[in-house]
């Protein structure tokens, strides 16, 4: 299927526990794609970013950066030891706890980490109204566990706002986060 397919919600891991929200789509087929969430495979990440450029590696950089910057016991990581690494080997895939929605969720699962990129997608859905803006660029939600942050690319979603992004997921206290 072709990922502008509105059946297309999502790609990643149909239980993924945290949701990373984007206002755009690869422009892009990928042949074993499939309505609904569909989880992605070995090279796929790869070939999306040939096939669609530099922003969309930009994405999943980031996204995989997050990842590996969040504390090791919440067990995303598995036996990778660099971000390079956990993007080509998990991120997406099925059973890695990670997903990429193209399209606001009719509710906001509470069990789950919603990451919304990018204050205009954010304040074009239903939900901004009930956003606290901790600053211009982040924002939470703490009864939906929803978190806005710079859109993933290198130069909105710095190495240091990862880390104020984390401290916003840690204040949201998920069952992810207590042992």
């Amino acid at each position: 299927m072709h990922l502008t397919d509105p059946d297309i919600n999502a790609l990643g891991d149909s239980n993924a526990r945290i949701r990373v929200y984007i206002g755009n789509r690869p422009n892009t087929l990928i042949e074993h794609a499939q309505p609904g969430v569909s989880p992605l495979m070995a090279q796929d990440i790869f070939n999306i970013g040939q096939a669609c450029g530099n922003g969309w590696r930009k994405v999943f950089n980031v996204y995989a950066k997050l990842i590996f910057a969040l504390p090791s016991t919440l067990g995303f990581r598995d036996t990778t030891s660099r971000w390079q690494d956990f993007r080509d080997s998990r991120l997406l895939q099925a059973g890695s706890g990670t997903a990429l929605y193209f399209n606001e969720p009719e509710e906001f699962s509470p069990d789950v980490l919603h990451i919304i990129t990018g204050k205009t997608y954010a304040n074009s859905l239903t939900v901004a109204s009930s956003l606290y803006w901790e600053t211009p660029e982040f924002a939470i939600n703490k009864q939906r566990n929803i978190v806005v942050c710079p859109y993933f690319d290198y130069r909105q979603l710095s190495n240091a706002k990862i880390v104020f992004l984390i401290d916003l997921l840690e204040q949201l206290h998920l069952p992810m986060y207590k042992n």
